[in-house]
């Protein structure tokens, strides 16, 4: 009895540090959400919580922040130069590279607000604002996947790659070209409804210039052979890079050697031969050639067999063109495409059809209303009502 009040006893102790571990939690949300900086012209608020979705070179800092005039969560970079003379030497060249970020629009690419320089007498920031990518990136991902013991679906797997390319494309047409120079899974970004967004645009402008240095990268495979090797590099490197990542999406994860997170050679060899579909080898083969001017460009790559498939109206369309087809039958041909394959022919083999017979058309009616004539309108006549009675009226 006694063993038994005493636990009973005992009992809500146990339940009582769960209270102050609540209060703790608050506590530490308020520290996180508290505002630490603020932008020059007031709009962006610096938060102490940081950001760990990234593994960037050349930004040393990365903190939540609230735009307070969209009312959104975005994220505060910073890039810490070593000594203020050496940003005076490079102010021209980051102005110049910042001011073209900014300018990027497109649906893949992590959205660049504003930047600016911090100069103290001792340390000089570059700080600059970009969009929030709350869903985590790609790496993450690939991890929660494998875990679940699932495949990567080749649709998706397509998806993703086009998206990544179309957003390369577009980096590399701009004049002059924008090279990406640190593309991997890490700085490849996901939202939740499937929307792909590449983001770290352009650290090697800053890279040579701050605190972070190369080495300290866990993800060394993704950077192309030529890293180093050349005084300039194309945008060649990011084919390579991109090719890794594609090899990467396609198998979840390229084993490494033991604890150490550096990848052979002979591991990405064996990635490539463990995919079964032939065309997607070939595709991330041609990605990772060693020599760069082998490398397809990224708009290229958008119309090789593995992801290029032609929509079914347009192969139609073009069909009937050739043939010297018209509109109409055009129409038809789709409205036959959409039918069931009764026949057991694909609808895209089945061409050679007779031509349908054109419907009668109806006599069309003249819009012109004859105008009406107007006939004089007779006299109402009077009827006689009188009752005629013995040959009197």
């Amino acid at each position: 009895m006694h063993d038994l009040a005493s636990q009973l006893l005992e009992t809500p102790e146990l339940t009582q540090p769960a209270l102050p571990a609540t209060e703790d939690e608050e506590e530490e949300s308020e520290d996180e959400s508290e505002i630490l900086e603020e932008s020059p012209c007031g709009r962006w608020q610096k938060r102490r919580e940081e950001v760990n979705q990234r593994n960037v070179p050349g930004i040393d800092n990365a903190y939540l922040a609230m735009d307070t005039e969209e009312g959104v969560e975005v994220v505060w970079n910073e890039v810490m130069f070593s000594e203020r003379k050496n940003f005076k030497l490079q102010e021209e060249k980051v102005k110049a590279v910042f001011d073209n970020l900014i300018q990027l629009e497109h649906l893949n690419i992590v959205k660049f607000h504003k930047y600016w320089a911090d100069v103290k007498e001792n340390r000089t920031r570059v700080i600059f604002i970009t969009e929030y990518m709350s869903s985590g990136s790609l790496k993450q991902f690939l991890k929660k996947t494998k875990k679940n013991h699932k495949t990567m679906n080749e649709k998706a797997w397509k998806r993703w790659c086009t998206q990544i390319l179309s957003a390369l494309s577009y980096l590399h047409s701009c004049e002059p070209a924008i090279i990406h120079g640190n593309l991997t899974c890490d700085t490849i970004f996901i939202q939740h409804n499937g929307l792909i967004k590449i983001g770290s645009v352009a650290p090697d402008t800053i890279n040579n210039h701050v605190k972070t240095c190369r080495e300290e990268q866990k993800s060394l495979h993704f950077f192309a052979p030529e890293y180093g090797a050349v005084a300039s590099v194309t945008t060649a490197v990011d084919i390579y890079s991109f090719g890794m990542c594609a090899l990467e999406m396609a198998v979840l994860e390229i084993q490494s050697n033991g604890e150490s997170s550096y990848v052979s050679q002979e591991a990405i060899n064996s990635a490539i031969l463990s995919l079964e579909d032939p065309l997607q080898r070939e595709f991330i083969q041609k990605c990772l050639e060693v020599d760069p001017s082998k490398r397809p460009t990224a708009r290229e790559l958008l119309f090789h067999q593995a992801l290029f498939e032609v929509p079914l109206l347009k192969l139609l369309a073009a069909h009937c063109i050739v043939k010297g087809k018209e509109l109409g039958q055009i129409q038809m041909l789709r409205k036959q495409s959409q039918c069931s394959n009764r026949n057991g022919i694909y609808p895209l083999t089945a061409f050679g059809m007779p031509c349908p017979q054109q419907p009668q058309q109806e006599a069309v009616k003249s819009p012109i209303v004859p105008p009406s004539v107007k006939t004089p309108t007779p006299e109402p006549a009077e009827l006689e009502t009188r009752k005629v009675r013995n040959g009197l009226i």
